[in-house]
């Protein structure tokens, strides 16, 4: 049952309880927005249940949004966390993703909300102790009659978004829900926001095997830090393993800390010059300065889930 609007506002100011989370369904019905009682808070379109805010406490938002993002529906979000599944890119030699859109269709569905969860602040702890947790479904049930066609197997994804003081975390869950075995791709095209592409770099990813997409795509091996000089894209598989975190610096101090669940490989990507201006849904044409995406995924070779097979993955965030 999806919280009434009014209802969590209401359990935040019970007297006698320290303040709660507050969560607040928005915009027709089409936005599900959470904030903490530190001032954190995000919010998440059901269209593709893609993350479009991320706010610190003090109000400063930790990813990056195109200022020409559709978010009434029409086409995928550019920028926030969009979901990719089933497939990452396009598939053309993979017969069973191979007439799905770019990066499947999950970022291309409306989601379910299918309810909070929150870890409550205490008298003891303060309001710093409290988290809130948004869960959102899609299924082969639910998918549009295009999607279906196209994928035609059963399965269900639940896809939570927490939010706490100290991060934010997204994982999904997919289940095989029918009789045939399938293979998949699942990747958070993560999008986040800074100030000066120039002084980023990307440490955790040193001797790491990565695959160019822009040269080729040729497989190699990177020395050193990562820095953004050019349109850059590529799949690394970290050597050191999905719960080491990758670092995002910028000018030498820590922005960004990401650490995987179960997510092989991470993607690292920047349009630059000409691609973002080619790209009509990218403003400002110079926003690559302002972002880069990081992205936990796993994205090299099909994850096969048998029937009742379930795959779990998830990233946390913190700066």
């Amino acid at each position: 049952m999806v919280d009434r609007p009014n209802k969590p506002a209401a359990l935040a100011s019970t007297p006698g309880l320290p303040p709660q989370p507050q969560v607040d369904i928005t915009h027709s019905g089409s936005r599900v927005s959470a904030v903490l009682p530190t001032g954190e808070s995000v919010e998440v379109l059901l269209f593709g249940a893609t993350v479009i805010s991320w706010k610190d406490r003090a109000g400063n938002d930790k990813l990056w949004l195109s200022d020409a993002a559709k978010l009434d529906g029409s086409k995928a979000v550019r920028g926030g966390i969009p979901l990719v599944f089933p497939v990452f890119g396009t598939a053309p030699d993979h017969a069973a993703t191979s007439k799905l859109p770019q990066h499947g269709f999950a970022r291309n569905s409306k989601w379910e909300f299918l309810g909070k969860s929150s870890s409550e602040s205490s008298p003891s702890v303060g309001p710093s102790g409290a988290s809130v947790k948004l869960d959102f479904g899609l299924s082969s049930a639910t998918l549009d009659e295009k999607s279906k066609s196209l994928w035609p197997f059963t399965f269900s994804a639940i896809y939570s978004v927490t939010l706490t003081p100290d991060g934010l975390s997204t994982g999904i869950v997919i289940t095989n829900d029918g009789k045939e075995p399938f293979e998949c791709q699942v990747l958070l095209h993560t999008y986040l926001r800074i100030n000066d592409i120039t002084k980023i770099e990307v440490t955790g990813l040193e001797d790491s095997e990565y695959i160019d997409k822009v040269d080729g795509p040729k497989t190699k091996s990177q020395s050193g830090a990562v820095t953004i000089t050019g349109e850059t894209d590529r799949v690394y598989t970290p050597a050191k393993g999905p719960s080491s975190p990758i670092v995002v610096t910028e000018g030498g101090s820590e922005a960004f800390s990401l650490l995987r669940d179960n997510l092989k490989e991470v993607v690292v990507w920047n349009p630059w010059t000409e691609k973002a201006a080619g790209m009509g849904d990218f403003e400002p044409k110079d926003g690559f300065k302002n972002m880069i995406c990081v992205e936990a995924g796993s994205v090299r070779g099909w994850t096969a889930l048998e029937p009742g097979d379930v795959f779990n993955g998830a990233q946390t965030i913190s700066y």
